[in-house]
């Protein structure tokens, strides 16, 4: 998979307000989460319906929510995460940042 890397540091893709989820209410959710040319363009500043019409070429089978507010969350490479959701909000969780309840 290809992936927008920058000085050790993955590009993730992700919606934070709520709506819609970007990758979480995707059916390709690991494309949309590290896609390396929507990410260079949210970098960019694009405007939105430009990331929207490349969006809708690249997954045309998607729903794309949550595109109009995408954000870049930089990942140290070989970090294990998952992006939680809540109403649309999207956000990230560090596998080493679990505290896991022992019975």
């Amino acid at each position: 998979m290809n992936k927008l890397i920058k000085d050790g540091k993955v590009a993730v893709l992700i919606s934070p307000r709520f709506g819609g989820g970007w990758s979480t209410w995707a059916k390709d959710s690991e494309a949309l989460l590290f896609d390396p040319v929507i990410a260079k363009m949210v970098l960019d500043h694009a405007d939105v319906d430009d990331i929207e019409g490349v969006a809708r070429v690249r997954y045309p089978n998607e729903h794309l929510t949550g595109i109009e507010d995408l954000e870049v969350r930089w990942v140290d490479q070989g970090t294990e995460f998952i992006v939680e959701e809540y109403d649309g909000s999207e956000s990230i969780r560090y596998k080493d940042g679990i505290i896991w309840s022992v019975a």
